[in-house]
């Protein structure tokens, strides 16, 4: 109980100093949503800087079960969608190729690792990051990780490299694949040999995924920091933190979001962050009463982002203050992902809701789902569910 009422403290501590923010430096109310081309179907985890994680289309519930797959472990991060195929990794280190219209395998591969990123899929090909070894995943004298380059249509494998553990999901764009790991380095690699052009040493291990907006590539650390490096170079540009609490600082998992020309970010502390993105400069923060694992996804000026706390929050993307909130009842650690008007959320109570996205108000449940809710193309929402994948089709 000391220590449950410790962390109460702390972020009751770090509550009392949340920063305001305001929408006169720094904030661009209509900011445009980057268009990708078919080459780049899904280069990073949340396929967007946004990471609303989906393709255009309006999807809505209710839904029916199309098909489903069974990953036969753990599905703790959804699959990309590219190249006519679902990419899909289970928590057993297998990356499967699945039909999108059938949830058929056209390819597989077994790392013989664990795997705890969500793919790239850029210029034909897909990026995976593996670490450690099953079934417990942990530690030990082989705690090397590697990033493997796959033909997206065959399964060959085209490259691979060594690295540290690392659970970062790889971003891919412009030429160079990015990725973090647990030594507290972020590399970038030429994306169609696997060489690597440059390293940075952090302060801390990288266990969530970069981001790359605004000519900046943006890391979280387990030290507490966020980093903006030249994505070419690796030459820092700015570098911001977590605010101070009563014992240490908050760290970052979460991956951040980019939008309206601030990066939105979670940390252990309970805390949302909303930063600069030309600067760094700390433009506000919201306290939640739990941890903030799961990356924002940032929808027409609505930071919407889970906690520990069991509740699914809504913050005004300019100001932090709260829009609506939605109590899940469960702990929320994965992010949400967002279709139209509706966004989906996913709890460790493994249910999943879809909310309308401006009211919050539910519109649907279903009976699975523990992390990330899942991703959507035009054509069907794939709910990621604890150890099953779902394809989904409105029901009519």
């Amino acid at each position: 109980m000391a220590g449950a009422a410790g962390v109460a403290v702390a972020l009751h501590e770090a509550g009392r100093r949340d920063v305001a923010g305001t929408t006169t430096t720094e904030y661009l109310p209509r900011a445009a949503t980057p268009r990708l081309p078919p080459t780049l179907a899904w280069p990073q985890w949340g396929r967007t800087p946004a990471r609303t994680r989906t393709s255009p289309g309006t999807l809505a519930p209710p839904y029916r079960v199309d098909w489903v797959f069974h990953g036969g472990s753990l599905l703790e991060f959804p699959p990309a969608i590219a190249y006519g195929h679902l990419y899909l990794p289970t928590f057993a280190g297998l990356l499967v190729a699945l039909d999108p219209a059938t949830g058929r395998v056209d390819w597989r591969y077994d790392s013989h690792r664990c795997a705890w990123a969500s793919p790239a899929a850029a210029g034909g090909l897909v990026y995976q990051t593996f670490l450690l070894r099953p079934p417990a995943c942990r530690a030990s004298g082989d705690d090397r990780g590697e990033l493997v380059a796959f033909d997206a249509l065959t399964g060959n494998v085209r490259w691979r490299r060594s690295l540290p553990a690392t659970e970062s999901s790889p971003l891919a764009a412009g030429g160079l694949v990015w990725v973090g790991d647990w030594s507290g380095a972020v590399s970038a690699f030429d994306a169609n040999t696997g060489r690597r052009r440059w390293l940075a040493q952090l302060d801390g291990a990288v266990k969530s995924s970069p981001a790359l907006a605004g000519g900046r590539l943006l890391v979280g650390t387990y030290g507490g920091h966020l980093y903006a490096f030249d994505p070419r170079t690796g030459a820092e540009l700015w570098r911001a933190s977590t605010r101070p609490r009563l014992v240490g600082r908050g760290r970052f998992y979460s991956t951040p979001a980019a939008a309206h020309a601030r990066v939105y970010i979670g940390g252990t502390d309970g805390v949302v962050y909303a930063y600069g993105l030309r600067t760094g400069t700390l433009r506000w923060s919201f306290t939640t009463s739990g941890y903030v694992y799961g990356s924002p996804a940032v929808w027409r000026g609505l930071v919407l982002v889970g906690s520990y706390d069991g509740a699914f929050y809504a913050l005004d993307a300019g100001t932090g203050r709260q829009r609506w909130r939605f109590d899940a009842g469960g702990p929320i650690s994965g992010s949400a992902s967002v279709v139209g008007d509706v966004v989906y959320v996913s709890t460790l109570a493994e249910r999943t809701y879809a909310l309308n996205v401006r009211t919050g108000r539910e519109l649907w449940r279903f009976p699975d789902g523990k992390y990330c809710a899942g991703v959507a193309d035009r054509d069907r929402f794939y709910l990621v569910g604890a150890n099953r994948l779902f394809g989904l089709v409105p029901r009519h």
